[in-house]
C-alpha cells in the first residue's frame, strides 16, 4: 500500500501561484511513477501532469504546459506541482496518484494509489 497526502491548496486570485504538495509513505517511493489530476464540480476527472520514478521526464497537459511544473524529490517522498498564472479554470479538486512503472501515464484508470485531494479556488 502506498498513501498519498496532498497539500497546498488554496484561494488564489487570477495570475497567482500555488505550490501543491503530496507526501507518500509506505512503499518504496522512486517505485513509483506520479500524477496530478484534477476535478472540477460536474466535470470528469482530468490529467494535469505526469512524472517517471526518477524525475528525468514529464508530460503535461496541453491546458496547463507552460504554467504548471511538476517535480519530485525522491529523498523527501514527495512529489510537488508548482502552478503558475493560475486562471478561473483551473479551480478544481486536485490529485495526486501512484503507479508502480518506469513509464508515463495519462489515463486515470491506470493508476494504483491515489490521495484524498486539495481543493483549489481562483477567482477572477
Amino acid at each position: 500500500q502506498v498513501q498519498l497526502v496532498e497539500s497546498g491548496g488554496g484561494l488564489v486570485q487570477a495570475g497567482g501561484s500555488l505550490r501543491l504538495s503530496c507526501a507518500a509513505s509506505g512503499r518504496t517511493f522512486s517505485n513509483y511513477g506520479m500524477g496530478w489530476f484534477r476535478q472540477a464540480p460536474g466535470k470528469e476527472r482530468e490529467f494535469v501532469a505526469a512524472i517517471t520514478r526518477s524525475g528525468g521526464t514529464t508530460d503535461y497537459a496541453d491546458s496547463v504546459k507552460g504554467r504548471f511544473t511538476i517535480g519530485r524529490d525522491n529523498a523527501k517522498n514527495t512529489v510537488y506541482l508548482q502552478m503558475n498564472s493560475l486562471k478561473p479554470v483551473d479551480t478544481a479538486v486536485y490529485y495526486c496518484a501512484a503507479k508502480y512503472t518506469v513509464l508515463l501515464y495519462r489515463a486515470a484508470n491506470g493508476y494504483d494509489y491515489w490521495g484524498q485531494g486539495t481543493q483549489v479556488t481562483v477567482s477572477s
